[in-house]
């Protein structure tokens, strides 16, 4: 009988039990924009960018990349665009370029487990997946072409945009 008492007070105990929650960095989260750099004429050649800014619409930071080929930029997950501002050689006066570009998209919300939350993958639209405007009165690109490597946004594992210039 004592051992029934026992067992019942055991079940009874870690009956109220629950499983720890813990997100370890290993989860994976909502994916970043990957964009490769390309030389315009000799296509095949990734290309370095010095003192690139981005500036996203809306944030309070710019990103600051410099001497690389390759840039990871974050979308909204709670609008369907993203703006940025691209400025090549941003620390310089006289030879600092500002391209402007606006990513359309699709969101697909998902649930990765209560401690984590959700999730935002992202596919760029069919049509319109990529505008590339100037400021005002500013008539140079510097950006001369946008390929669309892979315009489903699910991990950072990919490269999902070539950039020519």
């Amino acid at each position: 009988m004592k051992r029934f008492l026992f067992l019942v007070v055991l079940l009874f105990l870690f009956q109220g039990c629950e499983k720890d929650d813990i997100c370890t960095p290993e989860t994976p989260t909502t994916p970043r924009l990957i964009i490769e750099f390309y030389d315009s004429v000799n296509t095949s050649v990734k290309k370095v960018v010095a003192n690139l800014k981005a500036e996203g619409e809306g944030a309070d930071t710019a990103l600051t990349f410099d001497l690389v080929s390759t840039i990871e930029l974050p979308l909204k997950t709670n609008e369907d665009f993203t703006q940025y501002k691209l400025t090549i050689n941003s620390t310089s006066a006289t030879e600092a370029n500002m391209d402007s570009i606006r990513i359309n998209y699709t969101r697909n919300d998902i649930y990765i487990s209560r401690a984590c939350g959700f999730k935002t993958n992202f596919d760029l639209n069919l049509f319109n997946p990529i505008e590339n405007s100037n400021p005002v009165g500013d008539t140079e690109f510097w950006i001369d072409t946008i390929e669309i490597i892979k315009n489903k946004i699910e991990t950072e594992d990919d490269v999902h945009i070539k950039m020519y210039f």
